[in-house]
């Protein structure tokens, strides 16, 4: 298992972890969906200092494309079936080494690419199936700072994370 001193890619789940899991439904058909700003900042940091950051999630929700557009996330990847076809997809193109990246999940559906990683990692809320899967679990919970804790470690192990030069 890898660990934060050898992360080069993150790659997020959306529902759960970059958000809390909630969602509002209105009359309208709108499901609306809360991110929390600490983890934004943390994935504007870590793009700036070079890190790939991929999201894929079953979520097909064009306002989550535009939040992650806003941070700077290029690859978004919604509505994804099978997010090993997206992983092995993105790997090869990227020449990743799978022991370099990091994975979030908190659910069933994100067991398979928990287990593809260097660094399988999730909330301390995630689904219970999930956490013996994972060597780190974020002390914090989806969508309220679990997605900073996980760059924020990696960044600062890497001396990459240093605030008095921003």
């Amino acid at each position: 298992m890898a660990t934060f001193d050898q992360i080069r890619t993150f790659i997020l789940d959306v529902d759960g972890v970059l958000t809390d899991g909630t969602l509002q439904a209105f009359r309208t058909g709108e499901q609306v969906r809360t991110f929390y700003v600490r983890d934004g900042y943390a994935i504007e940091r870590a793009l700036k200092a070079g890190y790939h950051i991929l999201v894929i999630s079953g979520g097909k929700d064009e306002s989550v494309r535009t939040r992650l557009a806003f941070l700077g996330i290029q690859d978004v990847f919604l509505g994804v079936k099978d997010k090993k076809e997206v992983f092995d997809s993105y790997c090869q193109t990227h020449q990743l080494n799978t022991s370099e990246i990091l994975y979030m999940g908190d659910d069933i559906p994100d067991l398979q690419m928990l287990r593809l990683v260097g660094m399988p990692t999730c909330p301390k809320d995630a689904a219970a199936d999930i956490l013996p899967y994972c060597t780190y679990i974020s002390p914090y919970e989806g969508g309220r700072g679990a997605v900073r804790d996980v760059i924020e470690k990696v960044m600062r192990v890497q001396g990459k994370w240093t605030p008095e030069l921003w």
